[in-house]
């Protein structure tokens, strides 16, 4: 049996000082009802300390931390406890290290509050964090006011279930006739019926124009048990959808608001964007595709898949500034779409992408997919993803082409030009030409081109 080669102990390895980077750095372990705050050993008697949530304990916080010297601080960001403590602490010019609770959850016997905000403060001292991407306040208030307004869609659509569920237990099968009950048709109807008509001609001649059913079949649509349970259920329900559609707005008016403070990069007045055709109008009346062009410098919607809904999600993340992103690859791997590498021992044993919950990367996923029928080159390259990947993987390797193409449109300010992917994809055909004839010749055959009829 061979002997185990015995390793030689460096002398003193395991006394040796950690070096120092950051002296003046603390670290805090925020919760709902309690701060711990950690300093460094030299910089008080107490160098450890709870705090209140309180405003007025978060004040005395940032003061101990003035007066001990501190000028950067760690902390994870948790939920949204962070939010009022990280808004005093920029108040106060302390540089503050939000970090990912992601990158500290496998640390082990580190579960009290009082040793976390210890093992924060040593890792930010001797400089193993990294602070997560922050986007300024300006664009933070729209990221609120935008997320606030996708809750209340949220909760708008179930009400429109319930709606559906109350005129079904009716038999009234409208919903199954038109496409959307909350149409011109489906309210007008819906309105004639909460005020007492129940014959179904009378409610069958509110069908709009563009209703392709005729009013015969949607008489018969409308024929059913008037229940009075149902009944009350459904006007409350149109209520609420109601009540939802009117803070919506708002939401909406709120953002125009808050878009209008962020200067404008290009004039559209001099420069204006050529019109597109097909495009939905915004319900307020404004044009946020130019609204987006001045402020980004560059119209983003001339991108393949890309629509307002996409820019507004990407702007209410990012903001128009991602030089905190070096390169493309960088805001790629922010979003969570290219592979996360795996390997050990010279072998790659994953390559599968990190899960993160990122509304632009969902945003994004969701232009990747409207891809399927686009006969543009982007299309294409989605097309030959999903035969080649799957569904799945075609998603997620068209959105990160996207981000891409977003990151360089934004820090070049140049317009989208899609000869430059299609000079790339005239280069995959030509390899792939290449690689069928050599396969033909070594089978003996020979490939002719067929000319297009």
């Amino acid at each position: 049996m061979a002997k185990r080669k015995k390793v030689p102990k460096r002398k003193g390895s395991r006394n040796r000082p950690t070096p120092v980077i950051n002296p003046t750095a603390a670290g805090i372990d925020v919760g709902a009802r309690e701060v711990y705050v950690a300093v460094p050993q030299d910089r008080d008697s107490e160098p450890v300390r709870t705090f209140a949530t309180f405003t007025p304990d978060l004040v005395e916080l940032a003061n101990w931390l003035a007066a001990c010297g501190v000028t950067t601080v760690a902390m994870e960001a948790t939920s949204v406890y962070w939010m009022p403590l990280f808004t005093i602490l920029e108040e106060r010019g302390i540089e503050v290290c939000l970090v990912n609770a992601r990158h500290l959850r496998r640390v082990p016997g580190r579960k009290t509050d009082v040793l976390d905000c210890e093992w924060l403060q040593y890792l930010h001292s001797v400089g193993l964090l990294r602070g997560s991407f922050h986007p300024p306040e300006a664009v933070a208030a729209v990221r609120t006011v935008l997320r606030h307004k996708a809750s209340l869609v949220q909760m708008a659509s179930s009400h429109v279930q319930h709606m559906h569920k109350a005129l079904t237990q009716m038999n009234l099968q409208i919903h199954h006739v038109i496409s959307d009950i909350t149409g011109v048709t489906g309210m007008a109807i819906l309105d004639a019926v909460l005020a007492g008509e129940r014959r179904p001609e009378v409610l069958a001649e509110l069908r709009h124009r563009t209703i392709k059913a005729d009013e015969e079949t949607l008489a018969k649509a409308l024929t059913g048990t008037w229940r009075r349970e149902h009944l009350f259920t459904l006007r409350q329900s149109l209520g609420a959808y109601r009540h939802y559609q009117a803070q919506i707005q708002q939401c909406d008016q709120e953002l125009h608001e808050l878009l209008g403070n962020f200067g404008s990069r290009v004039d559209p007045d001099e420069d204006p964007l050529p019109p597109t055709p097909g495009r939905r109008g915004d319900p307020l009346g404004l044009d946020l595709r130019t609204e987006f062009y001045r402020i980004f410098g560059t119209d983003l919607t001339a991108i393949p898949g890309i629509e307002i809904h996409t820019i507004q999600t990407l702007f209410a993340e990012c903001g128009r500034d991602l030089s905190a992103f070096p390169t493309a690859g960088d805001f790629a791997s922010w979003l969570g779409l290219c592979p996360d590498n795996r390997i050990t021992g010279g072998k790659v044993i994953s390559t599968k992408t990190r899960k993160v919950n990122n509304p632009a990367a969902n945003a994004l996923r969701l232009a990747a997919q409207s891809l399927h029928r686009s006969p543009s080159v982007l299309g294409e390259y989605y097309r030959r993803m999903r035969y080649r990947q799957g569904p799945a993987k075609a998603i997620t390797s068209t959105a990160h082409k996207l981000a891409r193409i977003l990151y360089t449109l934004v820090t070049t300010r140049q317009f989208y030009d899609e000869t430059v992917l299609a000079q790339h994809e005239h280069q995959t055909r030509a390899r792939k030409t290449r690689r069928l004839k050599t396969q033909a010749a070594a089978l003996g055959f020979d490939l002719v081109p067929v000319e297009a009829a």
